[in-house]
This record gives structure tokens, sequence and C-alpha cells, in this order.
């Protein structure tokens, strides 16, 4: 748990983070104490995910293409697409609350 007296923001930021990664790492009592660590693994993981679902979308109708049919292998390659958009804005998210976490201040530019 983070200490007592830590910002509600700082509480919400680790329940996130560990959202974004293998559900074994809420059973490591330093990455709950230490949530810049726990950035830094949430950034490892959600980098690691965004990588394999790349490489897995330039072999998904080689690999796909005779064992379903079309209109699904269509709906895998947009789940693909639209999973990998989710993971490039919480790679961004994670990236944002470390640097939170250090203590720098967002401002916000035009």
């Amino acid at each position: 748990m983070l200490p007592p007296g830590a910002p509600e923001w700082e509480q919400s930021a680790t329940s996130w983070l560990l959202d974004l990664c293998p559900a074994d790492f809420r059973g490591y009592a330093v990455v709950r104490r230490h949530p810049l660590g726990l950035a830094w693994l949430a950034y490892q993981q959600v980098g690691a995910q965004r990588q394999a679902l790349a490489r897995g979308l330039g072999k998904i109708r080689t690999d796909l293409s005779r064992d379903l049919p079309p209109d699904a292998l269509e709906e895998m390659i947009q789940t693909v697409e639209h999973e990998q958009a989710r993971l490039m804005a919480a790679h961004r998210g994670v990236e944002l609350v470390a640097r939170a976490l250090r203590g720098e201040r967002y401002i916000p530019r035009m």
C-alpha cells in the first residue's frame, strides 16, 4: 500500500497502473509501495504489448485467413487496430503519470 497521507491522485494512478500490468504484479509489495517503479513497469509492459500487436498485425492475414471467414478476419484486424490505439494512449498516459510522480508540472502547449 502507499504510505498514509499519499495524495489521492497517487492512489488512483497506482490502481490504474496496476490495471495495465499482469495481475500477478499486485502481489509484489514493492510495486504497490513505489508508484514510480510501478509506472516504469507499466511503461515496459504496455510498450511490449504494442510491439507484439504490431508484429501480429503484419502476420494476421497469413496466419488466420484459412481458419476464419473473411468477415471475422476483418473484424479481428479492426480489433487489433483499436487495441493498438488504446495502448498508444495508455503508453502516453503512463509517461505523463511518471512525470507527475517525479514532481513535474503539466504545462499545456498550444
